[in-house]
């Protein structure tokens, strides 16, 4: 099996002559799947060797205040010549980051395809700055997701997060020990995405500092059928990542299985069932939050869905202006 390795001169760099350091975690969340291992280099020393998806480091130091460079290569790399990415960066002294592994290194097979790249957050946390609650800081993982929302419906907190988008960091939030339902909306904040729950009580966080990612795709059917998205969460310990399990979603108190839909995916008709069309309008979503086709649905429960392009879908069941329930599907 392979492991997280710190290799010893990782350690050692943070013990050198050099007066000036800064705390540094580098987390692997490029979900592609040429990357699945690989091999991460501080200047020219191997420092995470067989670093695999979804696992962070722990807090580390590193030099600051003189250039150095991180790269990525293939886990079966032999020098930093192999690197498929080499990022100068001159950190400040004392401060503290989270190096994040972002992108996609496959030439074909992914839509889209952002370069794989190193995305920096500074103001990172080890611990939280109240003991008695819990930092979270959100980060945007997920290459093919759109701009989304985060809601909490469980306690009532409402919106979290508003509109993040990929690449980017928003926190840190300092929430009370609990376990929290969160849902994930488009840009719009109505139209859902999925669900999970947060059971920060559970796993016994107060006091600690974490962050929470958008990890893998929305569409894997797109993505040479790589991870499927979901929010994971790593600590200052590092390690492997934890996996938020999914939560029901629930749309102004009418969850989102009150009906079913089939095929999925679909080609040409998606037939709704469990549910009186009767009254009810409908639109479909698409992941970029677009309305793609809308209309009355009456006493039929079948959509046609020949002239949507491929991809994942949102379909939204409507009474009077208002959104009951949604479920997802492809289209193939």
């Amino acid at each position: 099996m392979k492991k997280l390795l710190l290799s010893a001169s990782f350690l050692l760099i943070g013990i050198t002559a050099i007066s000036q350091t800064a705390r540094v975690q580098v987390v692997h969340n490029s979900a592609d799947l040429a990357a699945a291992t690989v091999d991460v280099y501080v200047d020219d020393v191997n420092t995470l060797d067989d670093f695999e998806f979804r696992t962070a480091s722990p807090f580390v130091d590193l030099p600051a205040g003189t250039e150095i460079e991180l790269s990525v290569a293939p886990g079966n790399s032999t020098s930093v010549a192999d690197a498929l990415l080499t990022v100068p960066v001159t950190l400040m002294d004392g401060e503290t980051y989270i190096v994040v592994a972002y992108g996609i290194v496959s030439p074909t097979g992914y839509n889209p395809a952002p370069p794989l790249s190193l995305e920096i957050f500074s103001g990172a946390r080890e611990a939280a700055a109240d003991p008695a609650l819990v930092d979270i800081l959100v980060h945007h993982g997920a290459t093919d997701a759109p701009t989304v929302d985060v809601v909490e419906t469980g306690v009532g907190a409402g919106t979290l997060v508003d509109d993040i988008s990929p690449t980017e960091f928003q926190g840190y939030l300092s929430v009370p020990e609990a376990d929290y339902n969160l849902e994930i909306r488009l840009a719009d904040g109505v139209t859902q995405v999925a669900g999970y729950s947060a059971p920060l009580a559970t796993l016994g966080l107060e006091g600690a500092a974490i962050t929470v990612y958008a990890s893998g795709f929305l569409d894997p059917s797109q993505n040479s059928n790589g991870p499927a998205f979901g929010l994971w969460v790593t600590t200052p310990a590092g390690g492997p990542m934890i996996e938020l399990p999914e939560g029901t979603l629930g749309i102004n108190g009418v969850t989102n299985n009150t009906f079913s839909i089939y095929p999925n995916p679909t080609t040409n008709m998606l037939t709704v069932n469990g549910v009186d069309t009767q009254n009810l309008r409908f639109t479909m979503v698409d992941m970029q939050g677009r309305v793609v086709k809308d209309g009355d649905l009456f006493a039929r429960n079948t959509i046609n869905t020949a002239s949507l392009s491929q991809g994942l879908y949102v379909l939204n069941l409507i009474d009077n202006n208002r959104v009951v329930s949604a479920q997802k599907f492809i289209k193939e």
